[in-house]
């Protein structure tokens, strides 16, 4: 069992590192750190060849220091444990704990995570240094709580062990190898099996039910081992420190909401591209998987940490300036510190972290910048830190209890994702699979929420058939389903009656057209959901070129010119729905594009294709024509996000644009920082990149 931490205020500060340092004055360090306002700083969690030189010789005291010295200043330390880094006596000694990225081919040493995490002697060692660190300083006052392991989930992992695992795991599961004979259709192409030791490794795997369940087992990999690693440092942690590890996203082996249940509160690493990433209306590609671009990417993480416990998250790695490889060097323009951070803050964040204090002299991440640059002197970035410390520390009586509002709730389907890496609907230019389809459809549908000043609550499949669907229904009263693939029938029953019950079903493409084990199902799409919602199909067509969309006469719709699909078009067969919007016409019968349809008390929606930014905004203005945001009157550079509060509504204005803009309230507020009373209905002044938080009343 976990419980929520009592968190007080936004934790601020940074990953520290001395033993990354050539030279280093740790006094001088810390004073600074006090001054910028920092509350916390991380460390440890990288360097178990420092704790443990050699097996079984280890060095513990060397950080007494620096928790000493944070302790005297008034912050407080998360300590992490280093079993992510193996150290290379124990890569020497016991070779077969690497990692196999493929089966019989290990993963070379040299980077990070390059072990098997279930291997029994890597295990073993691991917990001998977990318990002798967490042992020795589970006792000092700055050890507010624990991270364990760090980014877990970096490789899907073929070793023996891990195989082996999987066939006992599909045993369990199915009972005998004629009910998985069955279930994954191995009739074709001979692939029936007569015993379990048949089952042929994942490397060539072409069956779509047999990758589904292998990502499905290789998810239960880094959530044993952080439930494990977390009962060990248990043993040890006082009742007042909490127990955390720090997620990518992106890490092909995670399930953000089952690893974070052994967990006492969550906590992810937040990387997105600052400059023009960062600025509104401008068009910025080639992000990588692990960080994001565009203003509205900040928040869609920051919805998706919050939903991974459906609670305040610690936001445990972001960037201080440029992050990434020696080339991509891109610090923040002035001001876009305080934006990403209190953007992060209006949707949950209890803490935000830099990675890291120093920039490091050596190593893979040299370029990867920190509040200090490489001469260690502050500058710039230090001084906009020390100015946002000012910022937090004067909201800090405000976020107590702060839950960020929300007008739509958006499901996050990772089994769907899992399915279209491996079978993607959607191409690249080059017509080559797109192996992150499943990323680009629901960026598209959440942009056009945000841009229409839409707030998104998310939740995955396991959240959402926690929670009866008339009481999701009164909570949430527009539901979106971008992009469920994989849906179990309780799943697809579930949206129905949420319709029922008086909710907006918004359905996306290809919604619950494959089962529980990505079979295509034998019925027309959307199954189970076609009578109700008026409309079915049998065809659906890629898309080489965007197709124009218009509203038709009379629809609610309000539509920009530039509306298109994108990618994908179903071929919608209309019988009992209101169509809102339809393609350009074409040798192609596509006909519908948008349909509607009142269903009991509800409604639901059909999307036929992936739409762009001017398609997606005409719909989220359609589904919520009235959010709490669009009370105020902003120019569209201006985001406005609301969130509750124990001393009432809080209101974060940005103007993500380099020029100046004004905002009216429409209703009495307060600034935060200042005091400043800005009565309702009189313009306030947003600078180049600013951010204000507001209070309602005076």
């Amino acid at each position: 069992m976990t419980s929520e931490p009592r968190i007080e205020g936004v934790l601020f500060g940074a990953a520290y590192y001395t033993e990354y340092q050539q030279t280093t004055d740790l006094a001088t360090d810390l004073d600074l750190m006090k001054q910028a306002g920092f509350t916390v700083i991380r460390v440890g969690e990288s360097v178990w060849s420092t704790w443990e030189p050699r097996d079984g010789e280890f060095v513990l005291d060397w950080l007494q220091p620096v928790l000493d010295g944070a302790h005297e200043r008034g912050i407080a330390v998360i300590l992490g444990t280093p079993t992510y880094a193996v150290p290379p006596w124990l890569q020497v000694k016991h070779p077969e704990i690497a990692a196999e990225v493929s089966t019989a081919t290990p993963l070379p040493w040299g980077a990070r995570q390059e072990m098997d995490q279930s291997h029994p002697v890597y295990r073993r060692y691991a917990e001998r240094v977990v318990r002798k660190v967490v042992e020795r300083y589970a006792d000092h006052p700055a050890v507010i709580g624990y991270q364990v392991d760090n980014e877990p989930g970096l490789h899907l992992t073929h070793n023996p062990g891990v195989f082996e695992g999987f066939r006992a795991w599909l045993r369990e599961r199915y009972g005998s190898v004629e009910a998985l004979n069955e279930a994954w259709g191995l009739v074709y192409w001979s692939h029936r099996i007569a015993e379990w030791d048949e089952l042929w490794r994942p490397d060539g795997n072409t069956v779509p039910s047999y990758d589904l369940e292998w990502r499905r087992y290789q998810s239960t990999l880094p959530t044993e081992l952080i439930g494990w690693q977390a009962a060990v440092v248990r043993e040890y942690a006082r009742d007042d420190q909490f127990v955390t590890t720090c997620i990518a996203y992106s890490r092909p082996q995670i399930d953000d909401v089952g690893l974070a249940r052994d967990l006492d509160v969550s906590s992810g690493n937040n990387y997105y591209l600052m400059q023009d990433g960062m600025t509104h209306g401008t068009e910025v590609g080639g992000a990588e998987l692990w960080w994001s671009t565009g203003v509205d990417g900040i928040f869609q993480w920051s919805d998706r940490a919050f939903a991974t416990k459906q609670a305040p998250f610690l936001v445990t790695e972001t960037n201080a300036q440029a992050i990434g490889g020696s080339h991509d060097n891109y610090p923040p323009f002035p001001g876009q510190l305080k934006q990403a951070a209190l953007a992060m803050v209006s949707r949950g964040a209890r803490a935000i972290e830099y990675w890291h204090w120093h920039s490091l002299h050596f190593g893979a991440e040299t370029y990867w910048m920190g509040v200090l640059p490489h001469s260690q002197r502050p500058g710039r970035i230090y001084r906009e830190v020390q100015a946002l410390g000012r910022t937090l520390e004067a909201l800090a009586p405000y976020v107590e209890d702060l839950v960020p509002d929300a007008d739509v709730l958006l499901v996050h389907s990772l089994e769907s994702k899992w399915a279209y890496e491996f079978t993607p609907p959607l191409s690249l230019p080059d017509d080559g699979p797109d192996r992150n389809a499943y990323e680009r459809i629901v960026r598209a549908t959440y942009r056009g929420l945000f841009e229409a000043g839409v707030q998104v609550r998310v939740r995955s499949e396991a959240q959402l058939l926690e929670t009866a669907p008339e009481q999701l229904a009164a909570a949430f009263p527009v539901l979106v389903a971008p992009a469920l693939y994989i849906a179990e029938d309780d799943l697809l029953e579930h949206l129905r009656r949420y319709a029922e019950a008086g909710g907006h079903l918004v359905l996306g493409i290809r919604a619950g057209y494959a089962d529980g084990v990505a079979r295509a199902r034998q019925e027309v799409a959307p199954p189970r959901l076609s009578e109700d919602a008026g409309v079915w199909y049998d065809e659906f067509s890629n898309l080489r070129e965007p197709l124009a969309v218009s509203a038709t006469p009379g629809s609610p719709l309000r539509l920009d010119p530039s509306a298109a699909g994108l990618g994908w078009a179903d071929a919608f067969h209309v019988e009992d729905a209101e169509v809102l919007a339809e393609f350009a016409p074409g040798e192609l019968p596509l006909g519908a594009a948008v349909t509607t349809r009142q269903v009991a008390m509800g409604r639901i929606t059909m999307i036929a294709t992936v739409p762009n930014p001017a398609l997606a905004r005409g719909i989220a203005a359609w589904l919520v024509p009235e959010p709490a945001a669009r009370r105020w009157q902003a120019a569209p550079e201006v985001s406005v996000g609301t969130a509750t509060t124990a001393r009432g509504p809080l209101t974060f204005a940005t103007n993500w644009s380099a020029g100046p803009v004004t905002v009216v309230p429409p209703e009495d507020v307060r600034n935060v920082e200042t005091g400043a009373h800005h009565p309702q209905g009189t313009p306030i002044e947003l600078a180049a990149r600013e951010t204000l938080v507001l209070v309602s009343g005076r």
